[in-house]
């Protein structure tokens, strides 16, 4: 049973608001309440990086446990075990003394356990007639019950991410493969595309992975890959559609269809239509806004934020505004400027342009250079995805250097 008075430490140990938190919360443990000392303890383990624990604190923890003659924490029971040094050291797998205090103090500033030191610091217990402890100095271990369920929780957060990252990495190991396999039978294939740019974004993509990654980290790389993978598809598709004859036929037949039956009015507004502006649509590309986030152009290209209206970015609608303004700053037509449009629209040629303002230092003339990745993405050779992905792996290089070097 356990009193409602505060013990303070003994000797030059000081005492904290933190202590007396909790042995605050010990004093309001549930009623009745128990729990299995070892359900705890395999707890404590699972959750041991979040309560900044290592190894040698649990294996202190287990030795502590043992000397508690009841596989049940109870809040009616006597819960404070009083080894000395030297059993709780053989326990522990002969741990030595100063590391063993050293690990005592880190269970104690983790909230696991609290000191409940006599008057001349020495742990002992006080037995009555019947030999029944009546009251014991030295380690309490109230507050594990206390925090049971808390501990519980702890315990399952660190199970699901882990089932999370086990899973998250399984698909990664999966998109790898795919893309791997998709290029070299492209390859041999002889499919036209950019194949080894591909390949080196691919391999740049998984550079940040290791073995202790995050769940954010592996779900961003999996994003990212995930991206390249439907780039490689869309290519393997036009190169299947373009040696389909009847599929050719039909776009054939529906192209002169279309073309009798259009008027010269209706042909200019469509061509017009086309332009980047803001507000256009597209049919003849897909939008990467489906694909392709926002935010991840803003990261790659983090010179044309500035271009902006307002001088920030915060839609599709003002990335293509920016584009427009950047166009004229870089030399670049606008007859130059509307084919692209035309060919990769609006949103694809706004982020073309703002990869080539990004390394414009690197580039002789931004006009032709436009104008070729027009006539690669007219071939459906280009996209501006592996741009994007050399850009983000170029910036995160810079960011780690700059990491280093502070």
């Amino acid at each position: 049973m356990h009193g409602e008075h505060i013990t303070t430490p003994f000797g030059r140990r000081p005492m904290t608001l933190a202590l007396v938190k909790r042995q605050t919360i010990v004093s309001e443990i549930r009623q009745g309440k128990s729990a299995n000392k070892w359900k705890i303890f395999r707890d404590v383990s699972e959750a041991k990086v979040m309560l900044d624990l290592k190894d040698r604190s649990l294996a202190v923890l287990d030795a502590l446990l043992s000397f508690h003659p009841e596989n049940e924490l109870r809040q009616d029971a006597q819960l404070v075990v009083f080894p000395s040094n030297a059993q709780l050291s053989l326990r522990a797998h002969g741990i030595a003394g100063a590391t063993l205090r050293r690990h005592l103090a880190f269970l104690v500033e983790a909230g696991l356990i609290v000191r409940k030191d006599s008057a001349n610091g020495k742990r002992y217990a006080h037995r009555g007639r019947g030999g029944e402890i009546e009251s014991a100095f030295g380690f309490d271990l109230s507050p594990l019950l206390a925090r049971a369920d808390e501990l519980a929780a702890f315990a399952n957060q660190v199970v699901a991410e882990r089932t999370a990252i086990r899973r998250a990495r399984e698909k990664l190991t999966i998109c790898r493969r795919d893309i791997r396999k998709l290029i070299a039978m492209a390859a041999e294939e002889g499919v036209s595309g950019d194949w080894d740019s591909i390949s080196e974004t691919c391999t740049a993509l998984l550079k940040p992975l290791n073995h202790s990654a995050s769940l954010e980290t592996i779900n961003r790389v999996l994003n990212d890959m995930g991206l390249l993978l439907s780039e490689v598809i869309n290519i393997l598709k036009f190169h299947s559609d373009s040696d389909n004859p009847s599929t050719n036929d039909a776009h054939s037949e529906h192209h002169t269809q279309s073309s009798n039956t259009e008027s010269h009015i209706e042909s200019e507004r469509h061509r017009k239509s086309l332009a980047c502006e803001p507000d256009a649509h597209h049919g003849s590309a897909r939008s990467p806004a489906e694909n392709v986030p926002l935010s991840m152009v803003l990261r790659a290209c983090t010179d044309i934020g500035a271009y902006g209206p307002g001088g920030t970015i915060a839609t599709w609608r003002d990335l293509m505004a920016a584009s427009a303004v950047v166009r004229s700053m870089l030399g670049v037509s606008s007859a130059t400027f509307e084919d692209a449009c035309h060919v990769m629209g609006p949103e694809n040629t706004a982020i073309t342009l703002a990869c080539i303002l990004e390394r414009a230092r690197h580039i002789n003339s931004a006009g032709g250079y436009l104008r070729d990745l027009t006539r690669r993405a007219r071939q459906k050779a280009f996209s501006p995805t592996p741009m994007l992905m050399a850009l983000l792996r170029a910036n995160s290089g810079a960011a780690g250097r700059a990491r280093t070097i502070t």
